[in-house]
Protein backbone atom coordinates (compact mmCIF):
# COMPACT_ATOMS: atom_id res chain seq x y z
CA UNK A 1 0.00 0.00 0.00
CA UNK A 2 3.23 2.51 1.10
CA UNK A 3 4.54 1.75 -2.52
CA UNK A 4 1.59 2.17 -4.38
CA UNK A 5 1.19 6.02 -2.80
CA UNK A 6 4.51 6.73 -3.25
CA UNK A 7 4.12 5.82 -6.95
CA UNK A 8 0.57 7.81 -7.40
CA UNK A 9 2.90 10.38 -5.74
CA UNK A 10 5.53 10.40 -8.52
CA UNK A 11 3.34 10.12 -10.83
CA UNK A 12 1.88 13.38 -9.70
CA UNK A 13 4.93 15.10 -9.52
CA UNK A 14 6.14 13.87 -13.15
CA UNK A 15 2.48 15.53 -14.00
CA UNK A 16 3.27 18.55 -12.24
CA UNK A 17 6.68 19.07 -13.97
CA UNK A 18 5.23 17.90 -17.62
CA UNK A 19 2.13 20.54 -17.01
CA UNK A 20 4.50 23.46 -15.44
CA UNK A 21 6.92 23.04 -18.50
CA UNK A 22 4.46 23.72 -21.27
CA UNK A 23 4.90 27.21 -23.53
CA UNK A 24 1.98 28.94 -23.98
CA UNK A 25 -0.92 27.31 -25.82
CA UNK A 26 1.07 24.28 -25.49
CA UNK A 27 3.14 24.15 -28.57
CA UNK A 28 6.24 26.15 -29.59
CA UNK A 29 9.03 24.04 -28.06
CA UNK A 30 7.87 20.96 -29.33
CA UNK A 31 9.73 21.82 -33.04
CA UNK A 32 12.33 19.27 -33.75
CA UNK A 33 15.36 20.13 -36.57
CA UNK A 34 17.21 22.94 -37.09
CA UNK A 35 20.39 21.61 -39.00
CA UNK A 36 21.30 18.32 -36.50
CA UNK A 37 20.00 20.75 -33.46
CA UNK A 38 16.21 20.56 -32.29
CA UNK A 39 14.95 23.66 -31.83
CA UNK A 40 14.34 23.92 -27.72
CA UNK A 41 12.56 26.62 -25.81
CA UNK A 42 12.21 27.31 -21.85
CA UNK A 43 14.08 25.09 -19.50
CA UNK A 44 15.71 22.69 -22.81
CA UNK A 45 17.21 25.81 -24.40
CA UNK A 46 19.27 27.03 -21.38
CA UNK A 47 22.51 26.84 -22.60
CA UNK A 48 25.65 25.59 -20.43
CA UNK A 49 29.04 24.11 -22.17
CA UNK A 50 31.09 23.70 -18.62
CA UNK A 51 28.35 21.77 -16.39
CA UNK A 52 27.90 18.43 -16.99
CA UNK A 53 25.23 17.23 -19.25
CA UNK A 54 21.54 16.66 -18.65
CA UNK A 55 19.63 13.86 -20.04
CA UNK A 56 18.16 15.18 -22.93
CA UNK A 57 21.93 16.97 -23.54
CA UNK A 58 23.04 14.02 -23.42
CA UNK A 59 20.31 12.24 -25.70
CA UNK A 60 20.76 15.15 -28.31
CA UNK A 61 24.49 14.64 -28.75
CA UNK A 62 24.15 10.56 -29.06
CA UNK A 63 24.31 9.68 -32.83
CA UNK A 64 21.99 6.68 -31.88
CA UNK A 65 19.34 8.37 -30.30
CA UNK A 66 18.24 10.50 -32.60
CA UNK A 67 14.86 8.45 -33.09
CA UNK A 68 14.45 8.65 -29.27
CA UNK A 69 15.06 12.56 -29.31
CA UNK A 70 12.31 13.13 -32.22
CA UNK A 71 10.17 11.64 -29.74
CA UNK A 72 10.52 13.52 -26.77
CA UNK A 73 10.30 16.36 -28.80
CA UNK A 74 7.23 15.34 -30.76
CA UNK A 75 5.74 14.33 -27.03
CA UNK A 76 6.78 17.62 -25.75
CA UNK A 77 9.06 16.36 -22.42
CA UNK A 78 12.29 17.87 -23.32
CA UNK A 79 12.23 20.58 -20.51
CA UNK A 80 10.98 17.49 -17.92
CA UNK A 81 14.65 15.58 -19.16
CA UNK A 82 16.40 18.73 -18.21
CA UNK A 83 14.87 19.15 -15.22
CA UNK A 84 16.95 18.48 -11.36
CA UNK A 85 16.02 15.19 -11.18
CA UNK A 86 17.56 12.53 -10.20
CA UNK A 87 15.65 10.70 -13.00
CA UNK A 88 16.89 7.23 -14.55
CA UNK A 89 16.11 7.16 -18.01
CA UNK A 90 16.09 3.74 -20.46
CA UNK A 91 16.86 4.92 -24.00
CA UNK A 92 16.26 2.55 -26.74
CA UNK A 93 18.39 3.23 -29.47
CA UNK A 94 17.75 3.72 -33.31
CA UNK A 95 18.03 0.05 -33.63
CA UNK A 96 15.53 -0.36 -31.11
CA UNK A 97 13.01 1.53 -31.97
CA UNK A 98 13.67 -0.27 -35.77
CA UNK A 99 12.33 -3.55 -34.44
CA UNK A 100 8.96 -1.54 -33.63
CA UNK A 101 6.35 -2.95 -36.47
CA UNK A 102 6.09 -1.05 -39.83
CA UNK A 103 4.59 2.09 -39.47
CA UNK A 104 4.28 2.08 -35.59
CA UNK A 105 7.00 5.14 -35.20
CA UNK A 106 5.23 6.83 -37.60
CA UNK A 107 1.97 6.45 -36.82
CA UNK A 108 2.86 7.66 -32.85
CA UNK A 109 4.74 10.46 -34.09
CA UNK A 110 1.56 12.25 -35.39
CA UNK A 111 0.10 15.08 -33.66
CA UNK A 112 -3.28 13.23 -32.47
CA UNK A 113 -1.49 10.35 -31.17
CA UNK A 114 0.88 12.83 -28.77
CA UNK A 115 -0.57 11.31 -25.50
CA UNK A 116 -0.07 8.17 -26.47
CA UNK A 117 3.84 9.22 -27.55
CA UNK A 118 4.06 10.83 -24.15
CA UNK A 119 2.87 7.61 -22.34
CA UNK A 120 5.62 5.32 -23.62
CA UNK A 121 8.57 7.56 -23.38
CA UNK A 122 7.48 8.77 -19.80
CA UNK A 123 7.42 4.85 -19.12
CA UNK A 124 11.45 4.66 -20.23
CA UNK A 125 11.77 7.25 -17.13
CA UNK A 126 12.17 6.39 -12.71
CA UNK A 127 12.43 9.18 -10.79
CA UNK A 128 15.88 8.64 -8.64
CA UNK A 129 19.29 7.37 -9.46
CA UNK A 130 19.11 4.07 -10.33
CA UNK A 131 23.30 3.50 -11.34
CA UNK A 132 25.43 0.93 -12.17
CA UNK A 133 25.79 -2.23 -9.69
CA UNK A 134 22.84 -0.67 -7.97
CA UNK A 135 20.42 -1.32 -10.52
CA UNK A 136 21.45 -5.03 -10.63
CA UNK A 137 20.43 -5.46 -6.68
CA UNK A 138 16.76 -4.57 -7.40
CA UNK A 139 13.98 -6.50 -8.57
CA UNK A 140 10.67 -3.93 -9.75
CA UNK A 141 11.89 -0.24 -10.23
CA UNK A 142 8.31 2.17 -10.41
CA UNK A 143 8.64 4.14 -13.40
CA UNK A 144 6.69 7.72 -13.89
CA UNK A 145 3.73 6.19 -15.22
CA UNK A 146 3.35 4.39 -12.28
CA UNK A 147 3.99 1.21 -13.65
CA UNK A 148 7.16 -0.96 -12.83
CA UNK A 149 10.19 -2.35 -15.18
CA UNK A 150 11.71 -5.39 -14.13
CA UNK A 151 15.30 -6.00 -13.53
CA UNK A 152 16.80 -9.30 -14.35
CA UNK A 153 20.68 -10.22 -14.79
CA UNK A 154 21.77 -12.85 -16.89
CA UNK A 155 25.36 -13.89 -17.56
CA UNK A 156 26.93 -11.12 -16.43
CA UNK A 157 24.17 -8.84 -18.58
CA UNK A 158 21.42 -6.48 -16.74
CA UNK A 159 18.01 -6.10 -18.51
CA UNK A 160 15.28 -4.11 -18.07
CA UNK A 161 11.65 -5.82 -19.13
CA UNK A 162 13.81 -8.00 -21.14
CA UNK A 163 15.95 -5.17 -22.88
CA UNK A 164 19.10 -5.57 -22.43
CA UNK A 165 21.27 -2.44 -20.93
CA UNK A 166 24.20 -1.80 -23.28
CA UNK A 167 25.91 0.94 -21.28
CA UNK A 168 24.95 3.65 -18.66
CA UNK A 169 25.87 7.66 -18.65
CA UNK A 170 26.04 9.65 -15.61
CA UNK A 171 23.99 12.56 -15.87
CA UNK A 172 24.15 15.90 -14.31
CA UNK A 173 20.45 15.35 -13.56
CA UNK A 174 20.63 11.33 -13.28
CA UNK A 175 21.32 8.16 -15.08
CA UNK A 176 20.70 7.34 -18.80
CA UNK A 177 20.82 3.55 -19.52
CA UNK A 178 21.36 2.80 -23.15
CA UNK A 179 19.32 -0.08 -24.03
CA UNK A 180 18.15 -2.24 -27.17
CA UNK A 181 14.44 -2.87 -27.21
CA UNK A 182 11.53 -0.14 -26.66
CA UNK A 183 10.07 -0.57 -23.60
CA UNK A 184 6.11 -0.39 -23.67
CA UNK A 185 3.75 0.04 -20.75
CA UNK A 186 0.92 -2.37 -19.91
CA UNK A 187 -1.50 -0.18 -20.75
CA UNK A 188 0.01 0.19 -24.51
Amino acid sequence: MKSASLTTLYAACLSLMLWGCQSPGGEGNTQASNGDQPQLAGQSAVKDDVSEKNILQIAINSKDHTTLVKGVLAAGLQDVLTNAGPLTVFAPTNEAFEKLPKGTLENLLKPENKTTLANIITFHAAPGSYYGDNIKGVMLIGQATGDKVEVTTKDGATYVNGAKILGSVKASNGWVHVIDAVLLPPSE
